[in-house]
């Protein structure tokens, strides 16, 4: 596979930026070769600067659930393009979404527009802190959350710990408003509520955890949540800025039947382009500026062009059978790898909910802690990564690293891509396997 303008690309990008990317997984530090530079993409192919093709199922890190370029939303964003890309006021685009969004939610009554999904979680955090009069929150190791300072924390040791920072700059005392815990565990919470019982402003969980493998959750774990929240005067956030809108049109709340307090969303709202929200019942709400006393505010909120991308997006999103359809194509590539693997003993397992799914290198079909991950069997994982791409087929580059599938997937497509990893799966675990650049 040649990847030569690629790499000339990344090393002419390293003088201008760190790492010569934008964010740091595009890096591939995890995996084999230069980044790839993508110049296009159509449907559910993407097409690199050496004009490779590849059958993606990254989707911009899951935001594409219609594919890429999607007529609809390519023409939606056209329109809007023609009268101007941004007023910093108010549009009935704004109107038209917020309808669509609250209208089709039964879990919250208003919301605010942001521009990412890590503006979104640090303003809900800012929200419940000024909602509750407390300072201190409880987030999951194993989740993720954007990188505001009080979220980018890390575990210490013991059963429930005060959050260290994960990385520089952060100061040790916002770290020490964040408490940490494992996943699946209700004693940790207990015990968590007990010690700081009257400081707990909110508990932040993805409600299916796609960050740091799929760790799917028990549905009697979020209820847990949910109650013991309830007796102790503390919010629940569901972060969704992953699962929200892709697992269902009503996301993890909904799929779970579990009302949390507030609900962030991510770039799944604008079809792709930059956007992000936060939702609550009006009472919550009601504490953001201008009504309350909570502050936030962004120049691009509700910027016209990504709003009218995602009102052609979600609409989409609402007709019949949509996520039945989804769901349906994900199982069909995870059921064929799936019995490829067990019959020939092969560690590995794709995990997936709705239309989320992750190849997990390991014996175990349910993961629901970070700590259960086999760290040391990822080692594989570059080199699947780097077959993978010269049989024409994209994912993330970390074995971290969830994937996705959209409606522009194919059954046919679908069964070839299980082909492919199955028979790529089969190459690395041969023991007579040497890598060859």
């Amino acid at each position: 596979m040649n990847t030569n303008n690629s790499a000339q690309l990344f090393d002419e990008a390293k003088t201008y930026f760190p790492g010569g990317v934008s964010s740091p997984v595009r890096a591939f530090k995890s995996v084999i070769g230069p980044p790839l530079f993508i110049k296009k993409g159509k449907g559910c192919f993407i097409y690199d600067e050496d004009d490779n093709a590849f059958v993606d199922y990254c989707g911009s890190w899951g935001p594409l659930i219609l594919g890429h370029a999607d007529e609809r939303v390519i023409s939606a964003v056209s329109a809007a393009l023609q009268n101007g890309t941004s007023f910093g006021t108010p549009t009935k685009y704004e109107n038209i979404l917020g309808k669509l969004i609250l209208g089709n939610h039964r879990y919250i009554e208003k919301l605010r527009f942001v521009s990412s999904g890590t503006e979104a979680v640090m303003s809900a955090i800012r929200l419940a802190r000024g909602y509750t009069k407390k300072n201190k929150i409880i987030k999951f190791e194993g989740c993720y959350h954007g990188h505001s300072d009080s979220l980018l924390v890390k575990a210490g040791s013991g059963l429930v710990t005060l959050g260290e920072t994960s990385s520089l700059g952060i100061p040790p005392a916002f770290a020490n408003e964040t408490i940490v815990v494992a996943l699946d565990d209700e004693e940790a919470i207990r015990e968590a509520i007990s010690k700081y019982k009257n400081e707990i402003a909110c508990i932040i969980i993805e409600p299916v955890p796609a960050n740091n493998g799929l760790l799917l959750q028990r549905k009697e774990y979020l209820q847990f949540l949910r109650t013991i929240t309830q007796e102790n005067n503390i919010l629940l956030i569901f972060d969704e800025v992953i699962s929200g809108f892709r697992i269902g049109f009503e996301g993890a709340a909904g799929y779970y039947n579990i009302h949390p307090d507030i609900i962030t969303f991510g770039k799944i709202i604008g079809g792709g382009l930059p956007v992000g929200a936060y939702g609550a019942r009006k009472e919550i709400m009601q504490y953001i500026s201008p009504d309350g006393g909570v502050y936030q505010a962004g120049t691009l909120s509700g910027n016209p062009l990504s709003v009218s991308a995602g009102i052609a997006q979600l609409t989409a999103c609402l007709s019949e059978n949509f996520y039945t359809e989804l769901e349906r194509k994900t199982k069909l590539l995870a059921n064929l790898v799936n019995k490829f693997t067990f019959e020939n003993n092969i560690s590995v397992n794709i995990l997936f909910l709705g239309a989320i799914f992750w190849i997990s290198f390991s014996d175990n079909c349910i993961i629901r802690r970070a700590d259960q991950i086999e760290a040391d069997k990822m080692e594989k994982f570059k080199y699947f990564h780097y077959e993978l791409l010269r049989q024409g087929i994209y994912i993330g580059p970390s074995g971290y690293e969830v994937c996705f599938v959209s409606e522009a997937h194919t059954d046919a497509i679908l069964t070839q891509t299980a082909e492919k990893i199955c028979r790529v799966l089969h190459t690395i675990f041969d023991n007579q396997y040497v890598f060859k650049d």
